[in-house]
């Protein structure tokens, strides 16, 4: 009789049954592998395991796309308190020395004298149109600043909890490839005992074998996978061997509230860091026109000045000293700038369309996403729902499997298959849950409303 070689997997050491088919499995290879995997976790990385708000909290202080958002807003603060200077008075204070000699053709001695002054001059703008547009654009600017961070913010919240999922995800991929793994290596076991006894054919045996080679390789993609996705949450966070903590079974995902997407649209449209930008950003270029219009209007300072001087007298060449103190009103009207400030309104208005037009494109660009961030929420729950069931059937159609093939009227393939339809339908579920959760936060960063307190509901969803 022909014999196959054993597999690479250890095969049960239970004796063969003469004249009947065995028990695919003496206990279930899933709640094996699922009890083997928390073991390892709880001693591996329980003790060490990181929430999604304390890895979130790592990453507001690691991020570097987060750290230049917040000191690009305090430059813009800085930046803003500039503008407030052409508000306020200026004062200088300057100071000369300076010393002759007098050459005389007439023959008397030559004279060799010095000169010094000290003055205070200060000068206090009263009507500069200009100035003031400068100092309002400087405010908005910062809004801008505010704006960004705000974004960059709920970038990071994002990016987090995609990353955290990635590896929940990855370590879910790696636990149910473990899993069929043994459950085909019992298959394989039973199998090529029956072929041993005569039972079965090497058609069975082949079949088995050819699954856990490819279970084989899965495993090692699935490791690979879970080592990059923790790679890069190591990474966002700025802490080395991060542990995400699971969710926990069963979870109840929340719902968007509202069920109105024209809702979620409408917060967008007004709400968004990306349209308060735009629409911040077409204010500053309306204030450049009318910055630009004040080139033809007069402009009045108050102007004051003290002097003290200290030079001889250009007749009695005796040295003497004098106080002048002036305060007077200072006015400029220009004439003609060789039609600059007509090219430079023109340039402003054409700048202020640009702005205009953005501000439409932004909201359109959020009005989008948010719809689509919405429906991907709503179409997540219902893939949630439906697999769930087909997790259901497709236990029960293993189980009816199983035990056809232990009466004789299903072959080894079926229950094969049986297994990679449960395993795959169980890893598209935790996917389809943890896409809902990461979903539900991007519809409110597409909709403008997405703060740090937000992932206290998705944490509350973690098991601790």
């Amino acid at each position: 009789m022909m014999t196959l070689p054993r597999p690479t997997a250890a095969p049960t050491s239970a004796p063969p049954v003469p004249g009947a088919r065995q028990a695919v499995l003496r206990r279930t290879p899933v709640a094996a592998a699922w009890a083997m995997a928390a073991t390892l976790s709880v001693l591996s990385g329980g003790a060490h395991a990181q929430s999604l708000v304390d890895l979130f909290e790592s990453a507001r202080g690691f991020d570097a796309t987060f750290q230049a958002a917040k000191a690009s807003n305090d430059a813009a603060q800085a930046k803003a308190e500039q503008a407030r200077a052409g508000l306020l008075p200026t004062v200088g204070l300057s100071s000369s020395v300076s010393r002759a000699n007098v050459d005389n053709a007439a023959p008397v001695a030559d004279r060799s004298f010095g000169s010094q002054s000290v003055a205070v001059a200060a000068s206090q703008p009263l009507y500069r149109p200009a100035n003031r547009l400068v100092f309002e654009q400087g405010q908005k600017s910062l809004q801008v600043a505010q704006a960004q961070l705000l974004a960059a913010e709920q970038d990071l919240i994002v990016r987090t909890t995609q990353a955290y999922f990635d590896v929940l995800a990855a370590q879910d991929t790696l636990t149910f490839v473990n899993a069929q793994k043994a459950a085909v290596a019992e298959q394989l076991a039973a199998a090529k005992r029956n072929f041993e006894v005569g039972t079965s054919t090497v058609t069975d045996s082949r079949e088995a074998q050819a699954r856990f080679d490819l279970v084989l390789a899965q495993e090692i993609a699935a490791e690979n996978d879970l080592r990059v996705k923790k790679l890069a949450l190591d990474t966002l966070v700025g802490k080395s061997g991060t542990s995400p903590l699971p969710l926990a079974l069963p979870v109840d995902l929340p719902v968007a509230t509202p069920d109105d997407v024209t809702h979620w649209v409408k917060l967008a449209e007004t709400g968004h860091p990306s349209v308060q930008q735009a629409s911040t950003a077409l204010e500053i270029a309306q204030m450049e026109t009318r910055k630009a219009e004040a080139g033809h209007g007069p402009t009045v300072d108050l102007t004051a000045q003290y002097q003290m001087a200290r030079a001889p007298s250009s007749t009695t060449g005796i040295t003497g000293r004098s106080n002048t103190a002036s305060v007077g009103v200072q006015l400029n009207l220009p004439l003609f700038a060789g039609y600059a400030i007509q090219n430079r309104v023109k340039e402003t208005l054409a700048l202020e369309d640009k702005a205009r037009a953005d501000l439409d494109a932004a909201r359109r660009a959020v009005a989008q996403a948010t719809r689509t961030a919405f429906f991907g929420v709503q179409s997540g729950k219902g893939q949630v729902r439906a697999l769930e069931a087909a997790e259901a059937s497709s236990q029960s159609a293993l189980d009816a499997n199983k035990l056809g093939y232990q009466v004789g009227v299903r072959i080894n393939i079926d229950v094969l298959n049986a297994q990679s339809q449960l395993f795959q339908t169980k890893r598209d579920l935790a996917k389809a849950r943890y896409d809902v959760l990461v979903g539900g936060l991007k519809l409110r960063q597409a909709s403008g409303t997405l703060v740090a307190d937000d992932l206290n509901r998705v944490n509350a969803l973690i098991k601790h």
